[in-house]
């Protein structure tokens, strides 16, 4: 989440499109061919965008109480944004992963900001029974063969 919210400052999420984040960065492989993505193809991995809420809720609420991230009631609800020390933070973390990450936020960041919460809901729905679904696949054809 830190990587996202730094990338994307000034930028302010709700835990949904936060979840939608968390997928992607780790998945980009799943929404575009320029990045591969950074954890393996598992079969039904699209169900992590359906099970994450709680570990995410839990996250941003532990980065909020170490001052990583601002939270805002606003009239769309909790919003969470970036702040200096997100960054900073971010910036610290220099291993071949945490660049991964920095730079599948930026993209991230760039693709996916410019869409409403409905055409990324959208996005994320048409699409996530789909992820890890090619394992299915290999395996009805294994089934043939035999």
């Amino acid at each position: 989440m830190l990587f996202v919210l730094s990338a994307s400052r000034p930028s302010s999420y709700d835990v949904q499109r936060l979840i939608s984040y968390d997928y992607l960065l780790v998945h980009s492989g799943d929404a575009a061919d320029e990045h591969g993505s950074l954890h393996p193809a598992v079969p039904n991995r699209g169900n992590e965008w359906v099970v994450k809420r709680d570990v995410v809720q839990a996250g941003l609420h532990l980065m909020f109480a170490r001052e990583l991230l601002e939270k805002r009631l606003t009239g769309q609800g909790i919003l969470f944004s970036g702040t200096d020390l997100t960054t900073a933070f971010v910036n610290l973390l220099e291993t071949p992963y945490a660049e991964a990450l920095r730079e599948r936020a930026a993209w991230l960041a760039t693709t996916f900001d410019p869409y409403s919460d409905a055409e990324l809901q959208q996005f994320m729905t048409s699409r996530v029974g789909v992820w890890g679904a090619e394992f299915e696949t290999m395996s009805a054809i294994k089934d043939l063969e035999l």
